[in-house]
Parts: C-alpha cells; sequence; structure tokens
C-alpha cells in the first residue's frame, strides 16, 4: 500500500505540477492529513464545475501555445512537446487536432474530435486569454500595459541591464557559482531556459539557453501566487487592507454566512477552508469531475465571481491546502482595492511595483473579465523574478522607498499554523518554505514555485536570490540540476555573519 501511493503521489506530483518540497508524503502523513480533515469538515454540499474536461484542457492548450509562441518567442513544434503540461496534460493533447497558429490575427485554435474550436488570443496588455465555449469576443477592453522606466540597455543593474562584473562582491567562491550555473543546466533533458544568481543585490551568475536571452519572457506558473501577495502587500503599505480584518469579498457578507469570519492572513496561507477540489488533495478524486482548481484557468468564465461563490469545506485557519481559490480571491481582493481607490487595475502593478524595482518584461494575464489570473498565468524573465526577490531579501525595500509594509516579509516566510499542524512544515503567505528541510539550503530559506520546476529562492542568510526558470517537460531533471546547484552554491557562498 505504502509503494502504491507513493507512485501515485509522484504521478501526481510529474502530472500536475505540484512541489512540495521534495517532500514524500508517507501513508502516516497522509491519514493523519485527512484524520483532522475529517473531524472538522463541515456539512457542505459539492457540485463540480460544468463542461467538458477535454474541452477545458483544449482550453489550456490553446492558452499555453499562445503564450509560448506571441509572447515567449518559441517554435510551435517545440511548445506543444515541452511547454505547460499543468492546464493540458500531455496525454490529452494527442486527443485533439494540432493547433492553428494564426499569426495575422495573433491566435491560437485547436478543434475537439465533436467539432467544437477552442481559441485563444493575444492582445497587446494582457497576454494571451482563452475565448469562452462559443464566443469570439471578450468581455472587457485589453489595456495597453507600459514601462516608463529608461532604456535598459544604458542602465545599470538593477534598475536596468547594464553589469559591471568588476562590481561583484568579494569573498565568494566564483570557480564554484559558475560550477553551480553550469549544474543547473545538465543532461540536457532538464529543459533548464534561464538560471540567475544574485548575492547582496548583485549578479554573480547568469546563463540562458539557446534562442532565450535576458529579456525573454518565459512560464512562471504559481510563482505569480507570491506576486499576487506581492500586489497585496503593497495595497497593505498603502492602508487599504490589513492582514487579520475578515476578507471583505462582497459575496460573503450576507447574514449568517459563516465566510465572512475568513481573515486575508488566512486566505495568503492557503487556509480558507473553501471547497475547491485541487489535484493536489491527499483525497483528490478524480471521478468526482473536473476539479476547481483547473477549472479556474481553463473555465472561461469571471473567475472572481467562481471562487468568491464556492462554500465552505472547513473552518478558517483550520485546514492547509493548495487551492487555487485563494490566490485567484487575492487577486480579486487586489482589483476591489486598486479601483476602490480610484486606480487603473490593469496598470497599478507595473507603476507602484514594476517601475519601482526595474521590472520591464512581466505579463500579467486574465480571464475573458480582465480578471488577472496570476496564480500561475504570467511570463517574466529571469531577470525580472531575481528582482522582484531581491525586494523580498531587502525587506521590501527598494531604492530607499518601503514598498511593502514591515513585517510583511516575515509574515510570507513564515510556516502556516495550518500546515504544519498538518505535518507539512512547508507553507508561507503564498510562498513555499524549506520547513521541512527538503531542499539541500536553509530550513528559512523561501521561494516562489511553480509548476515545471519554476522558482525564485531567497536565502536571507546568504545574501542569496536563486532563479531557474525551465520549459515544463524537463521539470523531473531540472529539479535534481537545481538540488545539485544549491549544493554548489552553498559550498561558494559562506553564511552571513550577524
Amino acid at each position: 500500500m505504502k509503494n502504491s501511493f507513493r507512485i501515485y503521489l509522484l504521478a501526481s506530483v510529474i502530472l500536475h505540477g505540484l512541489i512540495i518540497n521534495a517532500q514524500v508524503m508517507t501513508q502516516e502523513v497522509r491519514s493523519k492529513m485527512l484524520s483532522r480533515a475529517a473531524e472538522l469538515e463541515l456539512k457542505t454540499n459539492y457540485k463540480a464545475p460544468p463542461g467538458d474536461a477535454l474541452s477545458h484542457n483544449t482550453a489550456g492548450y490553446v492558452k499555453i501555445m499562445c503564450s509560448a509562441v506571441f509572447i515567449t518567442g518559441l517554435s510551435p513544434d517545440f511548445a506543444a512537446e515541452n511547454v505547460g503540461y499543468f492546464t493540458a496534460p500531455y496525454s490529452e493533447r494527442a486527443k485533439v487536432g494540432k493547433p492553428i497558429i494564426d499569426y495575422e490575427r495573433k491566435s491560437v485554435s485547436v478543434t475537439l474530435p465533436n467539432g467544437v474550436t477552442r481559441t485563444a488570443i493575444y492582445t497587446e496588455g494582457q497576454g494571451c486569454i482563452c475565448l469562452p465555449e462559443g464566443s469570439d469576443s471578450l468581455y472587457f477592453k485589453p489595456v495597453n500595459v507600459y514601462s516608463d522606466l529608461p532604456d535598459a540597455t544604458v542602465t545599470p543593474w538593477p534598475m536596468g541591464d547594464v553589469v559591471n562584473e568588476k562590481d561583484n562582491p568579494s569573498g565568494i567562491d566564483m570557480t564554484k557559482v559558475r560550477q553551480a550555473v553550469d549544474s543547473a543546466f545538465a543532461p540536457d533533458k532538464a529543459l533548464t531556459a534561464a538560471f540567475v544568481v544574485t548575492y547582496k543585490g548583485k549578479i554573480v551568475g547568469e546563463k540562458y539557453a539557446p534562442g532565450i536571452k535576458i529579456n525573454t519572457p518565459l512560464e512562471s506558473w504559481s510563482m505569480g501566487k507570491s506576486l499576487s501577495a506581492t500586489i497585496m502587500g503593497i495595497l497593505i503599505q498603502q492602508g487599504i487592507y490589513k492582514l487579520d480584518q475578515p476578507a471583505p469579498i462582497p459575496q460573503w457578507q450576507g447574514k449568517g454566512d459563516g465566510r465572512s469570519k475568513i481573515r486575508i492572513r488566512d486566505i495568503m496561507q492557503m487556509s480558507s477552508g473553501l471547497y475547491c477540489r485541487a489535484p493536489q488533495d491527499p483525497d483528490y478524486d478524480p471521478s468526482l469531475g473536473y476539479p476547481d482548481h483547473l477549472y479556474l484557468y481553463t473555465g472561461g468564465i469571471n473567475s472572481f465571481e467562481y471562487a468568491a461563490n464556492l462554500p465552505q469545506q472547513w473552518p478558517p485557519n483550520s485546514i492547509g491546502r493548495y487551492r487555487n481559490c485563494d490566490p485567484v480571491l487575492i487577486n480579486y481582493l487586489n482589483r476591489l482595492g486598486i479601483e476602490g481607490k480610484g486606480e487603473n487595475y490593469h496598470t497599478f502593478a507595473q507603476r507602484n511595483l514594476f517601475d519601482k524595482i526595474g521590472i520591464r518584461t512581466m505579463v500579467m494575464e486574465t480571464d475573458p473579465y480582465g480578471n488577472f489570473l496570476t496564480q500561475g498565468y504570467e511570463l517574466a524573465s529571469a531577470r525580472d523574478w531575481a528582482r522582484l526577490g531581491n525586494l523580498y531579501l531587502q525587506k521590501g525595500v527598494a531604492n530607499g522607498e518601503l514598498i511593502l509594509p514591515e513585517g510583511f516579509t516575515e509574515f510570507v516566510s513564515t510556516l502556516a499554523e495550518s500546515w504544519v499542524d498538518d505535518g507539512r512544515p512547508v507553507y508561507g503567505g503564498l510562498f513555499w518554505i524549506n520547513g521541512d528541510g527538503g531542499f539541500p539550503i536553509p530550513k528559512n530559506s523561501y521561494m516562489m514555485r511553480g509548476a515545471g520546476g519554476q522558482s525564485v529562492t531567497i536565502i536571507p542568510s546568504r545574501d542569496l536570490v536563486i532563479v531557474r526558470l525551465g520549459h515544463y517537460k524537463g521539470q523531473q531533471e531540472g529539479e535534481k540540476a537545481l538540488k545539485k546547484a544549491y549544493t554548489l552554491l552553498m559550498e561558494a557562498i559562506p553564511e552571513k555573519k550577524n
């Protein structure tokens, strides 16, 4: 039983991109989780998302292909073989027709065996968006998002891309740093696309796969959850929200609605308790229908409305589960807060975050209603992810300005109580934490992590930020290569003296 469960879990990790700090969930841990969940579960009627699973998978497929071709610049054949299995499993791609790329319209379409065609279109401001089934238009007008920053080619790092190697800090073993960078790309089937190492805020190691440049936006997946958290942090700093306030979701304000007690803190710690089935759940049963976790990407729906209307499965702050409803609701709150203060929702992040730390390549994609799906639909260059990682390393300060509130970086990098109670000390506030020592780096290291082996690792005790981006098919080998790189970097860079 134990071995068969391990095989099942490994398959789930590979197929769905679940990253749990390389923790092997033993039968004992799983049993404990299910026992606690059963004791705390509320009486809730569950209804699976509507629609056909193959149509949903195909919606994910066309969106992934659209982003890969029109944003990253990959060839269609390479993208179909290697990119983004999470919302479009590799096995499901064989069940539908070949993607049709319309370079003039900038769209990707795939026809299902039943004749239904799913289409994703590229927009100038919100990247690629999958149209609802049976529709040929969006329900909002895309907004062009551009940077107000000066030319990066003549601006020094980190606000630009000019790097002077003479400025590299001393006291580190650069030979091992270079070995670490090379090891992140070996073997070739790791499909590592970009690797960047910064020490004390300066780039000390960097490498890219053929065809990938320093400004190439790459699939990033659930690293976007940490980006969503960052935007919430800005709104907290601006006085719009407080971590411990009940989340002002309009759909929860009815008399006697138990969801009105869910705090923003609970949502950020993936502990809202909402009933949102995910393939990562320890009791996931595919026979119950298509999972809500994926439907929030592929449904072609108003994702904020869908997530806000999910019922409660457990009381808040009692059970930790990796479910997309929570980051979607953080994005919902972000939109409510931004528009409530009279600012443009689609340009807010560029003006209030990206322009302040040097980010120019970030593309935040939306559902057909213009709601950001940055629980995983976003693309950016490795250098831009390194800039965001360094904002956290610097405790939310950039160029002398406090962008994130005091204590926010500590909050996101502190283990969530509900996850610890489940025997999984690996999650904080929309950031992963190495609390179980699953990676050969300090336990207080925390990470933005995404399906396919994407990661931004923040190691405060070493003044390090490490970014690894790769193509989805290489996830298994990519994770092994990253561990080797971690080990070499720990040898190359000394622990910071207090």
